[in-house]
């Protein structure tokens, strides 16, 4: 058991002395997957702590996944444990570390400010009654109504917090949508992504039994992200959105738009969203703040057409809210502060600046007449090379010399390499450019 009382000269957190204790026992396997927690009441009696204080770590271990509540019976043992065992043994995948990683979509260490979202996560786990209670399946209503006016500021969407769903990521959205969408429209039976590298999506709309498609419009469902084309960032026309629309409205088709990267335009003056062009017809828009936080941070949200609405208004007591309740709190009053848009511009700057400083670094290795494609937002470039082996057999040269490849198109005589600038410190460009460089051509 626990023993709060022998630790006075605690640096911690109760609530995380207890969130600890019970993530050991259930990854060392002493709580079996299913197992039933211990009651608030009881654990606070046993521990000698507040009911707030035991409420903040469950709520921490189920944000981690490591615990579930279920309504009116309290909280139960996840198998994260039995996952983790799995993935530690030996002769599994093990993820590998790399001096340089140009495949990598993650954040820049010094684009985040920790200590200012620290403290609005503190003030949201200090709200104690409203912590008490089980998130609303929708999301929190005050963070809907900022979410319905932060987008009519950034882009241009009219819509109702009513509109508004919120989850955890945009793969447990489409786990509520799918559902949706076969309930409206049981004639569809077929969707479109724009290339197979959409796994996530095309994986839950395979699992609901739809026949998966790529670059089709003729599908009954077109999933398309706009401001993310290509990997290299090429945006949307709004000439061919318009043309998306009619020819999808002509045919009563339904469009998901994903507004993936959306915030990291720099070229170009920011396009019209295909829900706003459409006034909310026919299109579910998509939208996450992973990339402008931090991919640990799990907020994501859809806006639903009217048909689809209705239908979700029927069973949302149904769903359970996937995403974190202590972060859409503070999320919420972040955005409110005005800080998230500071975060966007401070970001904006920051990739445009390295994605130029890239492309510089592979002009002076591979010379000003390599072949270079770069979109006008996203954090990344496509680098053409002559090289007649095969993708797969150049992704392993550079991984035995700790340099992390991704490998876009190849040919009989080139190959394409995706290159981000996302995660990599300025001062590694011009060492990482040289390794390929030396892997291609030695």
């Amino acid at each position: 058991m626990l023993n709060i009382e022998k630790n006075q000269n605690r640096t911690t957190h109760l609530y995380m002395e207890v969130y600890e204790y019970y993530r050991k026992l259930i990854l060392d396997g002493k709580m079996a997957p299913g197992s039933k927690m211990p009651s608030l009441r009881k654990c606070s009696q046993e521990l000698k702590l507040s009911r707030t204080t035991i409420e903040t770590a469950y709520l921490q271990l189920a944000a981690d996944g490591y615990i579930m509540a279920k309504a009116q019976s309290g909280y139960y043992v996840t198998e994260i444990a039995s996952h983790q065992h799995i993935n530690n043994q030996p002769g599994t995948h093990k993820e590998t570390h790399y001096r340089y990683d140009l495949a990598s979509s993650g954040v820049d260490k010094e684009s985040f400010r920790f200590d200012l979202w620290s403290r609005y996560m503190k003030s949201a786990l200090r709200q104690n009654e409203r912590m008490l209670t089980y998130g609303e399946p929708q999301g929190e209503a005050d963070f809907r109504e900022t979410l319905s006016d932060y987008i009519r500021e950034r882009r241009n969407i009219l819509c109702s917090p009513d509109d508004i769903v919120v989850g955890a990521s945009f793969q447990s959205l489409l786990q509520i949508l799918c559902p949706l969408i076969h309930e409206v429209y049981p004639e569809f039976h077929r969707v479109s992504f724009p290339t197979p590298s959409f796994v996530h999506g095309s994986t839950v709309f395979g699992d609901y039994g739809y026949e998966i498609c790529y670059r089709n419009k003729d599908c009954d469902v077109v999933y398309v992200s706009p401001a993310h084309m290509t990997k290299w960032g090429e945006i949307m026309p709004v000439k061919r959105r318009l043309e998306l629309l009619k020819y999808a409205d002509e045919r009563h088709h339904l469009v998901i738009e994903d507004d993936f990267e959306n915030e990291f335009v720099y070229f170009q003056k920011p396009t019209p969203s295909l829900f706003g062009l459409s006034g909310g017809q026919g299109v579910v828009y998509i939208g996450s703040f992973s990339r402008l936080l931090l991919p640990s941070i799990r907020i994501s949200f859809m806006i639903l057409p009217p048909e689809l609405l209705n239908a979700y208004k029927k069973k949302a007591g149904f769903y359970n809210q996937t995403a974190s309740k202590a972060e859409q709190i503070a999320l919420c009053q972040f955005i409110r502060d005005g800080h998230l848009a500071a975060q966007t511009r401070r970001l904006k700057r920051l990739y445009s600046s390295k994605l130029k400083q890239l492309r510089s670094s592979v002009r002076q290795v591979f010379g000003t007449g390599c072949q270079i494609q770069v979109g006008a937002a996203g954090t990344s470039l496509a680098l053409t090379l002559p090289y007649e082996k095969s993708g797969d057999e150049l992704k392993k040269q550079a991984s035995e010399k700790s340099l992390h490849l991704q490998i876009l198109k190849e040919s009989e005589k080139d190959v394409t390499v995706l290159m981000s600038c996302s995660s990599m410190p300025v001062q590694d460009f011009i060492p990482a450019c040289e390794l390929l460089k030396s892997v291609v051509f030695d």
